[in-house]
């Protein structure tokens, strides 16, 4: 498999990753018993033909998160199996996705729920506190060592991502903005009131409704944050999520391609009656990035700095460049 057959996945020894034999090799073992071919198996044929433009993309990237990972991780990590919580599992089809909020995981959880069948099939008919329901679709982190292993081996691992600053706006957007995230703002925006504004109304302290964009930032920025608890997952570093230096990721989506993105890996799954939910148009995109330029156009340059060094290895891992709209110099 071109950039992919000398690469190692890991395994879980005592409770901890390690690196174990290629992943290639179970491929001529079956899939999980069964004769069908796994979608791990129908990456694999493609890469060893004639690459399609799409093909060549994601094998591109599979290079250059591997490149990246040698380059900036030198001292990595053992794994335990709790971190790979966010890990979902899907058995019957051979998956792994590692999930990344504010970059359309609702959607692919919808996909994952309707490719097992429940709902009708159809992702579009789930509603959202369905999909989010605890303990709705299976994690990595819930099974033994030797299963992790044996799925980790066989199943296809995907993640999407997206250009961090964006999906940071996006996350203060959709959590600090909106009236329906009224739960969300007691819990975390009360707390970056009481820190950080001086004289808070009390309306403010009590229901944290207004945050503004410089305490959110202020408040990613303070050290007491990760100290006291690990980031919420809506602005927790995309690597921190999934561990891409540590899981070997045979697809690598991005939000920016989203459409063509998600047909590939649905493409390998073998469902062709299944449609990914509209993804976001581009006169949507481009708003997306004109509210990230938007909110950032406040933010001092050093502020700027201090923040892109917190997600620096984001950008680095999924070669994202330095937005237009930063000043860092």
């Amino acid at each position: 498999m071109t950039g992919h057959r000398s690469l190692n996945k890991y395994s879980l020894t005592q409770g901890y990753l390690c690196a174990y034999e290629s992943k290639n090799r179970a491929l001529g073992s079956g899939w999980l018993g069964e004769k069908k071919r796994s979608p791990l198996q129908m990456l694999y044929d493609l890469d060893e033909g004639p690459l399609s433009a799409l093909a060549e993309v994601h094998r591109q990237r599979r290079d250059l998160l591997h490149r990246a990972c040698s380059r900036h991780t030198r001292r990595r990590r053992l794994l335990r199996p709790e971190d790979l919580r966010h890990v979902l599992v899907d058995d019957a089809h051979g998956l792994l996705y590692c999930y990344v909020p504010k970059v359309a995981c609702t959607n692919w959880k919808r996909v994952l729920l309707a490719l097992s069948g429940r709902f009708g099939g159809d992702p579009r008919a789930i509603p959202a506190h369905e999909v989010h329901a605890p303990g709705r679709l299976p994690s990595l982190a819930d099974f033994s060592p030797t299963e992790i292993n044996r799925r980790l081996r066989s199943y296809l691992a995907f993640l999407f991502v997206r250009e961090p600053f964006q999906r940071l706006a996006s996350a203060y957007s959709n959590k600090f903005s909106q009236p329906y995230s009224a739960a969300f703002q007691r819990r975390y925006g009360t707390r970056i009131v009481w820190r950080l504004r001086p004289r808070p109304h009390p309306e403010s302290l009590a229901r944290g409704h207004d945050v503004r964009f410089t305490e959110f930032l202020a408040y990613l920025l303070d050290p007491r944050t990760r100290r006291n608890e690990p980031f919420n997952e809506h602005w927790e570093r995309a690597h921190a999520l999934c561990h891409p230096c540590g899981l070997r990721y045979d697809i690598v989506g991005k939000f920016e391609t989203l459409a063509e993105d998600a047909a590939f890996v649905l493409s390998l799954v073998g469902a062709p009656g299944l449609r990914f939910p509209s993804p976001p148009a581009r006169a949507k995109a481009a708003a997306t990035h004109d509210q990230a330029a938007r909110l950032f156009q406040d933010i001092s340059p050093f502020y700027q700095r201090r923040l892109f060094n917190l997600y620096r290895m984001d950008f680095l891992l999924f070669n994202y460049s330095v937005p237009s709209y930063l000043r860092l110099h």
